[in-house]
Order: C-alpha cells, then sequence, then structure tokens
C-alpha cells in the first residue's frame, strides 16, 4: 500500500470540488514529491497509486494524457530496475483497457521496462515487452526506422538468449523495410545480426562474408573492426573444405589486419594447404562458441570435420594417391570412416580424383574440385602408386 502521505493527497484531488486545472498542477506537483521523497520500497506503490488515481473517474482522457506522459518521464530517471519493472508492469495493465488513448506512453513505458530487463540479463523478457509495441496504429505515424530499429533490436535480444528462430522471425521484418533506412550505425547493426544468425545455423561460409564484410566499416570502433575479422576467421575455419572456402580464406589472408590476430596461424596453415596437428585443433577449440563445437550427425564436431577436410585436401597436395590406411594414419580416423569423408567430398566434387575399393588406395586429381556436385568414381586400380 502507498504511504499514508500520499494518499491522503490522492483523495483530495479526487474531491469533486477541485477544479481540472488546479487538478492537473497539484498531481504533478504530487508526482515531483513521490520521486524526491519516498524510499526505495515507497516508491513503486506509491508510483502505482499514482497510475491508479490519475486513470480513475475523476479526471478524463484529455487531462490524464499528459499526467500520464509525465509519469513517464518520473519512471524514466528512477534509478532502480526492480522498481521500474514492478511500476512500469502495472502501469502497462492499467492502461490495457484504453491503450488506444495512450499508445505514445503505452511505447514509453515498454522501452523503459526492455531497457530495465536487459539491465537485469533478462533478455527474453525484455523482447516480449517491446513485442507489445504498436508499431502499425491508425492513431500515430510510427516511421519506418523506428520499426527496423526495433524489430533489429527484439532480434539480439533473442540472439543473446541463443533463440535464433524468433530473432530470424524479426531480422526478416526488419529486411522488408531495411531500404528505407538510411541510419548507418542501423545498418550495421541489421549485418551484424544477420552474421550472427547465419552463424547459428552452421552456415559459416556466408557468415564469414559477413562478418568480414561488416568488420570493413570505418563507422566502427578499431577493436569493433577487429573482433568482427575474428569471427570471419573462425567461421571460414569451420566452413566445409573446398574452392568456395579456399577464396574466403584467400580473402581474409590478405587482409592486412588478420596479421595481429591470434587466429592468424591456423588461417595460415588452412590457406596454405598445410596440414593442421590436434593440439592446434584443441587450442582452437577453446575460442569457439558452444554451437561451434557442438556435434553433427556423424558424431563428429563442427571443428573436427572441418579440419579432417582441410587436412584430407592439403593431403592430395602432397600425394598422387595415397593407401586409405596410411590416410586414416594422417587423418588420426579408421579406414572406413576415413574413405568416407574422402568419397563425400569427391561426389560433392570439392575433391579431385577417385577411389580404389579393391585395393583401398585414394588416387588424388592434383587440383581442388569445381565446387558441383558430381558422381564419385570408385573404379578399379589405375596406374602406379
Amino acid at each position: 500500500m502507498a504511504s499514508p502521505v500520499v494518499l491522503s493527497r490522492l483523495a483530495q484531488l479526487e474531491s469533486p470540488t477541485t477544479s481540472i486545472t488546479e487538478k492537473s498542477s497539484e498531481y504533478r506537483g504530487l508526482l515531483q514529491q513521490i520521486s524526491d521523497d519516498s524510499s526505495h520500497d515507497e516508491l513503486p506503490r506509491n508510483l502505482t497509486a499514482f497510475v491508479d488515481s490519475v486513470l480513475g473517474d475523476t479526471l478524463g482522457i484529455v487531462a490524464a494524457r499528459p499526467l500520464i506522459g509525465a509519469y513517464v518521464e518520473a519512471l524514466r530517471v528512477v534509478p532502480s530496475p526492480d522498481v521500474k519493472i514492478e511500476s512500469g508492469r502495472y502501469a502497462l495493465e492499467a492502461l490495457q483497457s484504453r491503450v488506444v488513448s495512450f499508445e505514445e506512453q503505452d511505447a514509453s513505458i515498454r522501452e523503459i521496462l526492455a531497457d530495465a530487463f536487459q539491465e537485469q540479463e533478462d533478455y527474453v523478457e525484455a523482447a516480449r515487452i517491446l513485442q507489445g509495441l504498436q508499431l502499425e496504429s491508425s492513431q500515430r505515424k510510427v516511421p519506418d526506422e523506428v520499426k527496423v530499429r526495433t524489430w533489429i533490436r527484439i532480434c539480439r535480444l533473442y540472439l543473446e538468449e541463443d533463440d535464433i528462430t524468433s530473432a530470424e522471425s524479426y531480422l526478416n521484418r526488419a529486411k522488408n523495410l531495411l531500404y528505407k533506412v538510411e541510419d548507418k550505425e542501423l545498418n550495421l547493426m541489421f549485418q551484424l545480426s544477420q552474421a550472427r544468425i547465419l552463424d547459428s545455423r552452421r552456415k559459416f561460409l556466408e557468415a564469414s562474408q559477413a562478418y568480414h564484410g561488416f568488420s570493413l566499416s570505418l563507422v566502427l570502433a578499431e577493436e569493433e573492426r577487429a573482433f568482427a575479422l575474428s569471427k570471419a576467421i573462425v567461421c571460414a575455419v569451420l566452413a566445409p573444405a573446398g574452392p568456395q572456402r579456399s577464396r574466403a580464406l584467400g580473402k581474409l589472408f590478405k587482409d592486412e589486419r588478420a596479421v595481429q590476430l591470434d587466429e592468424f596461424g591456423i588461417l595460415e596453415k588452412m590457406f596454405l594447404d598445410r596440414l593442421i596437428s590436434p593440439q592446434e585443433v584443441t587450442n582452437f577449440a577453446k575460442k569457439l562458441a558452444p554451437h561451434q563445437l557442438a556435434q553433427t550427425a556423424d558424431g563428429s564436431t563442427v571443428l573436427a570435420k572441418a579440419v579432417i577436410e582441410h587436412n584430407l585436401l592439403g593431403t592430395s597436395r602432397l600425394y598422387n594417391n595415397i593407401g586409405v590406411v596410411e590416410l586414416g594414419s594422417l587423418l588420426g580416423l579408421d579406414a572406413e570412416k576415413c574413405e568416407e569423408y574422402a568419397a563425400r567430398m569427391l561426389e560433392q566434387r570439392r575433391l579431385i580424383g577417385r577411389i580404389d575399393q579393391i585395393d583401398g588406395v585414394i588416387f588424388f586429381g592434383g587440383q581442388e574440385g569445381s565446387g558441383e556436385k558430381g558422381i564419385v568414381n570408385q573404379g578399379n586400380k589405375v596406374g602406379d602408386h
């Protein structure tokens, strides 16, 4: 319950003998007193009582609207996120039945609540509060830039909780209006969100390209650009071996900033088709996000699969042909698993050659595949090995 002093003042203001003009002035004075004099525990209850009184029967909508606006500004400067959440949630519920008349105030309260929830790292609740914003309204004109900014913010909040499906749905909404937005920062936020979604979807090649493009923006601080470049390298390393990844690795390797990053060592080996040792894989894995360490359908991690395919491609540069057992020793796999990897890469034309299953030998064509799917030639042994 609100403090006795506040309740007494509100009772006086609700008296029918007081004029509307006097009431408005007195309400504003009381709101200032509540903000200045209430203790931490009293403040949400006093603010709640204020909202109840303003939205009661003694004031009409025309008089109540600016007073709720004043309440919004008072709530905005409250230092405690807990107080903001307790009072703001109550105000939203009180406005729900008449939100058409208080759309701007409702929107402002939602933004204040979203900031408070975000401060407490409750990203999902912050996103849900923002989802309630009336962005398509006949009562007020919402600029396209505001819509895009809101949808991108919701997207980024869901990304913090790894809810990729919800994040992508709001990013797609923003995408449809992005061409109308000239704000460079907003466009960069969209680009980064898109890169993070591609990364989480394990579309690592596309994610690498998006991160690299983001890292080239001169609007960003140097550390933000370096962070994005680091992400681009990680995603390129995790992408399936083949000509497309080789081109992506080449662009990153030639970026003069890359040599300053911790990931440059593995980038260099990937680009130059050098074999990567298990210890290097272990060290690199320590820097990866959980989704980048998730297991694939065959039980291996994304990183392990990427390195095996890379080492297989690197081996094809060193040998014209090699026994499946010997190749397995190089890759750290048994012969059967080794043949599966080679067959898949040959079938997808990411590797040129053929497998002689009778003699257990893989013949390499001496060049990288085109990336177009084809049929694996698993014929008989031809030529010397």
